[in-house]
């Protein structure tokens, strides 16, 4: 399940001889600290985002090193010439004394990226340092959207539950679960968000997929909902008697199926019990037309 997300995170970062060395190792030859610029981002965390998704804190260890040598772009487009910078180095930090909406210990995966400084990156770099540059967005691939409620993997099946509402006083949302790749970083052009929060970004096709899902979702939901209280109506036509809230609960359990071949059942048993009959009635006897009009005859 390819994912992105956007968040808050670029700032400058000091350089020692380990880190020369780190970046070394990605380069074709040895750089000097008057070469590079290097800088932090703030690439993912386990907070609950604006579209309650969460990475868990073993996703965020898996993904750490799999952020390590890659690149970082302009609005995740890749082009040879958006190549700006790349990632030297990762950790995971740990805030100690602050939690998550989750309830859980808040932590959040740290990249160490740099740049060479040339002519055609000061404009970058200044932008980086003036705070212009904040936002950035990652790309990667996760095995598992794991619903809070349920427990059911959400990238296999629709559980039924809706992430942002709550159930039994428990918020929903998806927990991402088993790193499979880290794509990039990209600087992205989107409002500033809070340290604390992640927002997620899908991509346009994504997006509308998803939308499209949630519609058909919701008209089958309407569906049934409208099948059940017809069953319920239909089966208190034919027997005053009957429980209501009885049938109902009965009527919460069956399957679209079920309910339609008792809706066809009921509807037959109601009709046989209450036949139509027209209201208007039309008399064919002539002389008896004729004696009804003789008091409007001259």
């Amino acid at each position: 399940m390819k994912i992105i997300k956007e968040t808050v995170g670029g700032e400058g970062a000091a350089l020692n001889p380990g880190d020369l060395e780190l970046i070394g190792a990605l380069a074709r030859r040895p750089l000097s600290q008057k070469e590079v610029y290097a800088f932090s981002v703030r690439l993912c965390d386990n907070e609950i985002d604006r579209d309650f998704e969460r990475f868990s804190p073993q996703t965020l260890e898996q993904l750490a090193p799999m952020f390590v040598g890659k690149a970082g772009i302009f609005d995740h487009q890749w082009s040879a010439r958006g190549q700006a910078a790349r990632i030297y180095k990762t950790e995971v930090v740990w805030e100690p004394g602050q939690l998550t909406k989750a309830g859980d210990p808040y932590c959040w995966l740290k990249g160490y990226a740099y740049m060479m400084r040339t002519d055609s990156s000061r404009d970058l770099i200044a932008e980086i340092e003036g705070g212009i540059k904040k936002e950035v967005s990652v790309g990667c691939a996760v095995e598992h959207a794991v619903c809070s409620i349920c427990g059911t993997d959400r990238a296999e099946t629709d559980c039924g539950h809706e992430k942002g509402k709550e159930y039994g006083g428990q918020l929903c949302y998806a927990t991402l679960e088993g790193a499979k790749d880290a794509y990039e970083f990209s600087f992205v052009a989107v409002p500033a968000q809070p340290a604390a929060g992640v927002v997620k970004s899908a991509r346009l096709w994504e997006r509308q997929a998803a939308q499209r899902l949630e519609e058909e979702a919701e008209l089958g939901r309407k569906y049934l909902e409208n099948l059940r209280g017809e069953v319920v109506r239909l089966a208190l036509l034919c027997d005053r008697e009957l429980d209501g809230r009885a049938i109902k609960s009965l009527a919460g359990k069956l399957s679209s199926d079920e309910l339609e071949e008792l809706r066809k059942s009921f509807s037959r048993r109601a009709g046989e019990r209450f036949p139509l009959s027209t209201q208007l009635r039309y008399r064919t006897d002539a002389a008896a037309i004729k004696e009804e009009n003789q008091a409007f005859l001259g």
